[in-house]
């Protein structure tokens, strides 16, 4: 246990320095950039960003290098490359080595309304603090004058349409989008559930299942391990070099309302959910999940932070092997209250900033509608942030300036999403020990050590 304790206790120094070197040099690389802009030297400016940060994937990034994009662009893509395999291996293993199904209903009916507990206390808190800033009037801002033709948006759908994609037509084709998790997780119920019921005569494809599960854990203990912080360093770096304060200066409020609310709510409602639920220290649930909160903000993916928060669980928080390989992989999928405390805040910043008297009433549907939209959101970078125009397209806010508005929090979404996802992955961990303590699974004195 020593020995996992300071493999753990390196990863984590690992992630922050890496954390606190990219943002200090991207700090210093966003000064260079204003200096250099103000200055009359642009070019060289416009040089650095090829050699370092510009997406080469662009047209005008043809004659550029991109190392830090390039590096970036290899770690995300290899965690999202084991994101459809880790799902299903984990969880279908995890519902077959159930003896009573019966008790898998228990669960699963415990870890749905645990979650949902905790979404309505987010999207309760989000919207009365936005609403209490917008009252201040510091969402009040003069919208720059910017192109909206190249925003990414979503077509407006009713959002109850996520109980009927959650059914897959074609098991081929989900499992080879990450952009149907929860498809592959109902996938993965189907197929744990029937193993289970066949018992021996379902060993092979157990094995194979079991295989695919350790290959996976191997990679992913890599990336973590060995990638990570080169990748963080590169990413944060390159976030706060590509953005100017051209982007950051409108939205800036936004952007501290969000990262407080979310960082505000890590710390009470889990915390407090857990003592009220268990009575357990959280004191003792927030020094042991402090490490996963970390590495989720730096990779602002749930799926990448999975292999951890299920290491964390198990090895120091005391939850079994058999909830946590269940809970872990739905709140993955279905758990992002972090992404709807952030749209409580983005909706009443865009609808504010348009000129629009957004009330209390409306925070209501707009709680409604982001807590089913959320329910289906991929476990990939931006995509909460991109189902802010379902959000918008609901409550009619569909006006010029409103897509101004929208335009902008897309462009500095990567710094409030690195608090959303911690709130996000954290009510992961926080369910998967009320849940492991409801069914007396969970280990008092690992949980206490």
């Amino acid at each position: 246990m020593d020995a996992k304790r300071k493999e753990s206790m390196s990863i984590m120094k690992k992630i922050m320095i890496a954390m606190v070197t990219g943002i200090l040099l991207g700090v210093v690389c966003l000064w260079l950039r204003e200096s250099l802009t103000a200055g009359g030297n642009e070019g060289t400016w416009k040089l650095i960003n090829r050699i370092f940060f510009q997406d080469i994937t662009q047209e005008k990034g043809f004659y550029s290098l991109g190392l830090f994009y390039i590096i970036q662009q290899l770690f995300m893509r290899g965690l999202q490359l084991a994101i459809v395999p880790l799902v299903l291996s984990s969880l279908s293993l995890a519902l077959c080595s159930m003896a009573d199904p019966k008790r898998l209903g228990k669960i699963a009916g415990k870890t749905i309304g645990t979650f949902v507990g905790f979404y309505v206390c987010g999207a309760t808190l989000a919207g009365l603090f936005a609403y209490f800033i917008k009252s201040m009037g510091w969402f009040s801002v003069n919208l720059p004058e910017t192109t909206t033709s190249n925003v990414a948006t979503l077509e407006a759908y009713n959002p109850l349409t996520t109980v009927i994609n959650a059914v897959p037509s074609n098991v081929v084709e989900v499992l080879g989008s990450n952009n149907s998790i929860l498809a592959v997780v109902v996938v993965a119920v189907i197929l744990g559930l029937s193993m289970n019921a066949l018992g021996d005569k379902a060993a092979t494809i157990k094995s194979l299942l079991q295989n695919l599960n350790d290959i996976v854990q191997v990679y992913m203990d890599f990336l973590i391990n060995k990638v990570s912080p080169i990748a963080i360093f590169c990413m944060l770096a390159r976030t706060f070099a590509t953005y100017g304060t051209e982007y950051i200066r409108p939205t800036l409020t936004f952007m501290i309302a969000t990262i407080f609310i979310s960082l505000a709510l890590v710390v009470t409602i889990y915390p407090i959910g857990i003592f009220l639920l268990t009575g357990l220290n959280p004191f003792k649930f927030a020094k042991k999940i402090f490490k996963v909160g970390m590495f989720a903000a730096a990779t602002q993916s749930s799926a990448a932070t999975l292999p951890l928060n299920r290491k964390t669980c198990m090895e120091e928080l005391g939850c079994s092997k058999e909830i946590s390989s269940f809970v872990l992989p739905m709140g993955m999928t279905i758990n992002m209250n972090g992404t709807t405390a952030m749209h409580m805040v983005a909706i009443t910043f865009i609808a504010t900033a348009a000129g629009i008297n957004i009330t209390p009433t409306q925070l209501i549907t707009a709680a409604f509608l982001s807590i089913c939209v959320a329910m289906g959101t991929p476990a990939i970078p931006v995509a909460g942030t991109t189902l802010i125009f379902v959000i918008m397209s609901g409550l009619g806010l569909s006006s010029d300036l409103c897509m101004v508005a929208y335009a902008l929090v897309l462009a500095i979404s990567y710094l409030p999403g690195m608090a959303v996802i911690t709130l996000n992955v954290v009510g992961d961990a926080a369910t998967t020990v009320i849940v492991s303590y409801k069914e007396n699974e969970l280990d008092k004195d690992v949980y206490n050590s």
